[in-house]
């Protein structure tokens, strides 16, 4: 499998305009910007966005399948960048939150361990360069 981008420089600032995996329709338009927040994330803040995404879909893919009745689920990861360029990301914390129906901690934990340590390319891509730490809360329904 591969995956491609395409941006092009907006003529102001730092700020970029493109596609990803040549989804060139409105909908899917990325906006790209250090500089101006208004018209576009930053590429940073992009990585830890993809790393959210990657391990919430197997986080709720693996508890489906072990019949959890999850009626809430969401994953916030905060990203502190080192003082010195590259400006890595030195620490991460994930946060997954859920609510629903007699759910197994168990189960919870065992879908976030097989996502951090088999599934989820973009924590492996991380995990070298970045201290990752991760929690889950079970909210009231």
């Amino acid at each position: 499998m591969s995956h491609s981008a395409k941006i092009s420089w907006q003529n102001t600032g730092l700020a970029f305009q493109g596609a990803i995996d040549g989804r060139t329709d409105q909908n899917f338009k990325l906006g790209w910007s250090e500089d101006d927040k208004e018209f576009g994330i930053s590429p940073m803040g992009l990585v830890v966005g993809g790393l959210a995404g990657c391990t919430g879909m197997d986080v709720i893919s693996i508890l489906q399948k072990k019949r959890q009745k999850v009626s809430f689920f969401e994953v916030e990861v905060e990203g502190i960048q080192g003082d010195e360029h590259p400006r890595v990301y030195q620490n991460i914390t994930i946060v997954y939150r859920f609510k629903g129906e007699d759910l197994s901690e168990k189960a919870i934990e065992r879908a976030i361990e097989l996502s951090v340590t088999r599934y989820c390319p973009v924590h492996a891509m991380l995990h070298d360069v970045a201290e990752i730490q991760t929690r889950f809360e079970i909210l009231e329904d």
